[in-house]
């Protein structure tokens, strides 16, 4: 039974949102610390010794102290594997490899030009800043391309690393969900019959929904 988990963050960080979904799929009990970064409460001392570099999550299990969203969410998974959602992570090790080689690819080709579209199609409006259509530009190519790749895989599997929803689905939902949330971003999801099919499944999920409704009730900070 897990005890004393604590997730500092807010829910509209990508990164805290990717840890609050894992923990809602393993049906985990926790406490949230919610932290503005707007407001500077990350500069609390408690917070200071935590912090990642970029201030965005931490994790806190007894004396354990996790800073990276994907490496929390492979602990809550390798540390209470029979809670919740016991498939996420694999069950065997020729599936944890396929999971891990679709986190790699989330967080080396994925992240950066999917972040960079976040900002300029979903913050940079809110935050009364002009997009950099340059740099959308760019990032849209990118990101093209990687879903090229990923409508193929998802033409033969259901998922990413087969036919069951893993950590390598779960991990690309938050940036996901921002650059969806914009009428140009959107079409880069909907272009592609299965991955339109894929992000339509895995943004359904009872986790995400939770997340979702949680930064709504409590937007916080965008960064």
């Amino acid at each position: 039974m897990a005890a004393g988990l604590q997730l500092f963050g807010q829910p509209a960080s990508t990164d805290v949102a990717r840890v609050l979904t894992c923990l809602f799929e393993k049906n985990l009990e926790f406490e949230l610390i919610r932290i503005d970064n707007f407001k500077k409460e990350h500069k609390l001392p408690e917070f200071v010794k935590l912090r990642d570099p970029t201030g965005q999550v931490t994790f806190k299990h007894g004396d354990k102290t996790i800073v990276d969203s994907r490496a929390i969410c492979r602990y809550l998974c390798t540390e209470f594997p029979e809670d919740g959602n016991r498939t996420i992570y694999g069950t065997g090790s020729l599936e944890r490899a396929s999971i891990e080689q679709w986190l790699q690819a989330e967080a080396q080709s994925f992240d950066a030009p999917s972040s960079d579209l976040v900002f300029h199609l979903a913050f940079a409006p809110q935050l009364n800043m002009s997009p950099d259509e340059a740099r959308i530009v760019e990032n849209e190519k990118k990101l093209q391309q990687m879903l090229t790749v990923y409508d193929e895989i998802l033409a033969k599997n259901k998922f990413l690393a087969g036919d069951e929803f893993t950590l390598a689905d779960l991990s690309h939902l938050p940036n996901s969900h921002y650059i969806v949330s914009s009428p140009r971003g959107k079409k880069l999801f909907t272009s592609k019959k299965h991955v339109a099919r894929w992000y339509d499944a895995i943004s359904s999920r009872q986790s995400w929904i939770q997340v979702v409704k949680m930064r709504s009730e409590n937007p916080g900070s965008f960064e």
